[in-house]
């Protein structure tokens, strides 16, 4: 019993670790929060893009980070009012979509107050989007987080945990050096990128590649790490044994 309680501190010490040592802070100049490991962001026109350095899994799920100069629709009651309601918009061969609303709510995170909402097909057809947005001073924030139906509870706590860490601020400095959408654009319209605009994204093509990617490099590293836990803990329990 005294070698399995050992063997088991050991895993949840390590697996802290790796934790710790793979948590990537992401920055702009309005927000910031924790990637998940092995995502990384870029700037695409003037929106952040986020995503999966794995090939494989870059169309299962997406982040995306906009910000503009606030007008007379950027608030949160007007945010929140908009996401309540079904999305519309037209697909490539004129076919209309027309989102599922979910929920719409307001939310405290880290002492700021933003509007979190999910539609499912709001941006993208079989796509769950969980939209975050908010105002800070002079600025309308916004962030997406869309992912495959058929992922979407394989991402749920790893988006989850993206929002607890998100925080917003305005950094006055640096306003010239913003990407911002104009004032009269609407935030929480287009907002979300996916590659290869204009086909729409099949999901059962997604989960195949997927499932033969094999493991990723911080995948290896975990499994590693765990084994080495492992062995770590024998060698302690075996020392006191003796």
């Amino acid at each position: 019993m005294a070698i399995e309680k050992v063997i088991l501190v050991s895993v949840f010490v390590l697996a802290g670790l790796l934790d710790v040592a793979f948590a990537k802070r992401f920055t702009s100049q309005y927000t910031e929060f924790e990637l998940p490991p092995g995502w990384q962001c870029a700037l695409e026109g003037t929106e952040w893009v986020c995503q999966s350095e794995n090939e494989e899994r870059k169309k299962e799920a997406i982040i995306i980070l906009a910000a503009k100069i606030r007008g007379p629709q950027d608030s949160l009651d007007q945010y929140q009012a908009y996401l309540k309601g079904q999305k519309t918009f037209t697909l490539p061969g004129g076919r209309t979509q027309v989102s599922e609303a979910k929920y719409a709510s307001v939310k405290t995170i880290n002492d700021h107050q933003w509007v979190d909402a999910l539609h499912l097909a709001s941006e993208v057809p079989g796509f769950y989007t969980r939209y975050l947005a908010t105002v800070k001073e002079d600025l309308g924030v916004a962030v997406t987080f869309s992912v495959a139906k058929d992922h979407y509870s394989a991402y749920q706590a790893i988006f989850d945990n993206i929002v607890a860490t998100l925080r917003v601020f305005r950094q006055k400095a640096a306003s010239g050096d913003l990407a911002l959408k104009k004032k009269d654009e609407n935030l929480l319209d287009d907002s979300t990128f996916i590659p290869d605009q204009g086909v729409n994204p099949d999901i059962a093509n997604q989960k195949k590649k997927a499932g033969g990617g094999g493991l990723s490099t911080s995948d290896m590293m975990l499994y590693g790490g765990v084994g080495l836990a492992l062995l770590v803990g024998l060698m302690i329990a075996k020392k006191k044994k003796k």
